[in-house]
């Protein structure tokens, strides 16, 4: 009897992990004949009617020849795939190479093969056989086979509708009470955009059951309020988290029930009902573990905050791979390991699954960090810019995602690309993975809402899973500036642009207005947007001796001007008696703004420390806000 090893050893490069449609992940892999167990065992939990469609006959049970044949293939002209979670069958897709006359053939004699596939019924309807046909059909176009042939009954429509919707050239026929239908495998356009539709829906699902749990376990809560969980387990209890919240130590004395009012348990396994969402902070080593004990409850993904993986070594980097096969396995995706953590302003949710003490303002600004330190300086930047006194520029969603072993920017963008609480995206990114997938994604951002990127100088950081791209830093630049990013270069260019887009109108062209009180700045103004290809009128000067109301009068005038199409105030302290302060010169320019709300305003200023603050104040007191966030800058 031949076996697989006669003709091709085992593939491993078939192995792949994929995210379902409700946001799950399953391990897609060869069958082999290891898996007969498995595959009884799978067999015996699907239904009669699903069985009935696979073999179009009563089929209760597998024959040993039944076993044998579906797990000994020689990966060329019979190859079987099957889709696992927690090492488990969950379904299975197989095909076999035929003739004209439908018959068994070899490989230089056919480039066809008949296709089946049967799923448990308990994950019907999760995208396991949409996802499975992608793999089977690139696995096939690898073997030589360029068609697909499937006969399936009428009435199976669910089957007949994966088929429909992949995106092939297909032909159908109706023959003896059985649809046969035929498809070349040759990827479309229709094909391309069906498994990228699948991919954006399946990985902004991922996102969204990690960033809207219902329930929260916080592992490794210690008794003192200065450990990394019980800071976590505090944020997320004083931030006004909305739904169920745990606190797991295997310390914990057997009779505790509480700790500060949070139901108290010594494992995840002890927690009556489901946890949607585990926040993990205990040490490297115990990791496994706890990823055992929430694989096996059902939580569905995993916030890693501990440290000790790919950061701190070879050692360590074998212990992240790790930690994701296993996590996967049970079909849960990770952000981390050594994240700062996750932050969901919106009110029906309000977690703070961070390191952060405080819970940012809610608004609808998205921001996304790969390091703590990154995380830390962009909410505190915001912060106090006045970002969330207006209800728009404070955070809808945050990520840090640590040494990025799983959840990566490209799935935080395909979350933020429809999500409706979102309506900008800013991202510091110290490296990128792959720079073509994530040019696409966030062209396709950007399209739909602006996206503001600050790239790194291209070198990984210690510990990141994903290896930073080998292009030149002019390249990537070059390919998100076609993308329609806005590229920036520091964290405080990145706020400052991020609550520019979300307080502002869009400019409709070109033409800038400058107005102020120093000349020099003035100039400086005019000549960066000449830089930027813009198209400034030469700057108006204030002189110094200029008051709120000469700012006020000066804007207004500027707006109401049909040749411009934006406005740039520059303003530097005035001295002497008579200074404006900066409570007055902030609701003189909101006041003017709030006049004529159709273009933007960007005001630009020096050593005016409390300008800032005084605008957002302003701002907040209206209706809308219309001015921009003051930018302190020694240069346009």
């Amino acid at each position: 009897m031949q076996t697989a090893s006669d003709r091709h050893e085992y593939p491993a490069h078939w192995e792949a992990d994929v995210v379902l449609r409700d946001g799950g992940t399953a391990r897609v892999r060869p069958i082999t004949a290891e898996d007969a167990d498995r595959l009884v065992s799978f067999y015996e939990q699907v239904s009669d009617e699903s069985k009935y469609y696979r073999f179009f006959a009563p089929y209760p049970r597998l024959s040993a020849k039944d076993v044998h044949r579906f797990t000994h293939h020689d990966f060329v002209d019979r190859v079987g795939l099957a889709a696992t979670i927690g090492g488990e069958f969950i379904a299975t897709v197989r095909y076999d190479r035929i003739g004209a006359a439908g018959l068994p053939a070899a490989s230089d004699a056919s480039d066809e093969a008949e296709v089946a596939f049967l799923v448990q019924d308990a994950h019907q309807g999760r995208g396991v056989a949409s996802a499975l046909l992608e793999h089977i059909a690139a696995v096939a176009r690898e073997r030589g086979i360029r068609r697909f042939a499937a006969e399936v009954l009428p009435a199976n429509t669910k089957m007949i509708k994966v088929f429909t919707d992949a995106g092939y050239t297909q032909k159908r026929s109706f023959e003896d009470g059985v649809v046969r239908l035929e498809f070349d495998l040759e990827p479309t356009d229709r094909s391309l955009a069906v498994q990228r539709a699948r991919e954006q829906r399946a990985e902004a699902r991922s996102v969204r059951r990690l960033l809207g749990p219902g329930s929260v376990a916080v592992v490794g809560v210690g008794r003192a309020h200065r450990g990394v969980g019980r800071s976590i387990l505090d944020h997320i209890r004083d931030g006004g988290f909305t739904g169920r919240l745990h606190a797991v130590n295997r310390a914990f004395e057997a009779d505790r029930t509480e700790i500060d009012g949070v139901p108290a348990h010594r494992s995840v396994r002890e927690i009556d009902g489901p946890v949607d969402l585990a926040v993990v902070a205990v040490p490297a080593e115990h990791v496994p573990q706890v990823v055992t004990e929430c694989g096996e409850h059902g939580v569905q993904g995993l916030v890693v905050i501990s440290a000790g993986y790919a950061e701190s070594g070879p050692e360590g980097r074998e212990r992240q791979r790790a930690l994701v096969r296993q996590a996967r396995s049970y079909g849960m995706r990770i952000i981390g390991p050594n994240a700062f953590g996750v932050v969901n302003t919106s009110p029906g949710v309000r977690l703070n699954a961070s390191l952060a003490p405080e819970m940012p303002r809610p608004g609808r600004i998205g921001m996304f960090a790969q390091s703590g330190a990154i995380g830390i300086a962009l909410l505190s930047r915001l912060h106090r810019r006045g970002g969330g006194v207006t209800g728009t520029t404070g955070v809808s969603t945050f990520v840090s995602s640590g040494n990025r072993a799983d959840v990566s920017g490209n799935d935080v963008l395909q979350y933020w690309y429809d999500d409706p609480d979102t309506d900008v995206a800013l991202m510091y990114l110290e490296s990128i993975g792959n720079p073509r997938k994530f040019t696409r994604l966030a062209r396709r951002t950007a399209a739909a809402k602006p996206l503001v990127v600050v790239q790194g100088s291209g070198s990984a950081p210690q510990g990141h899973a994903v290896r930073a791209t080998r292009l030149p830093h002019a390249t990537v630049s070059a390919l998100l500036r076609q993308a329609g990013v806005i590229r920036v270069d520091t964290i405080t260019e990145l706020v400052d642009t991020g609550l520019l887009l979300a307080r502002q109108p869009l400019p409709t062209g070109p033409r800038v207005a400058i107005l102020g009180n120093s000349e020099s700045l003035g100039v400086l103004t005019y000549d960066r947007c000449l830089a930027e290809g813009l198209r400034p009128q030469p700057p108006r000067d204030l002189t110094t001796a200029a008051s709120a109301a000469d700012f006020r009068a000066a804007l207004a005038q500027a707006l109401a001007d049909e040749t411009s199409d934006a406005v740039v105030v520059t303003a530097i302290p005035a001295l002497g008696e008579g200074a404006t302060e900066d409570a007055a010169l902030a609701e003189a320019l909101r006041s003017a703004a709030e006049a004529a709300p159709g273009k933007p305003v960007l005001v630009v200023h020096v050593e005016l420390g409390g300008l800032a603050e005084a605008l957002s104040a302003a701002a907040s007191t209206g209706p809308q806000a219309t001015t921009a966030p003051a930018t302190p800058t020694t240069a346009p």
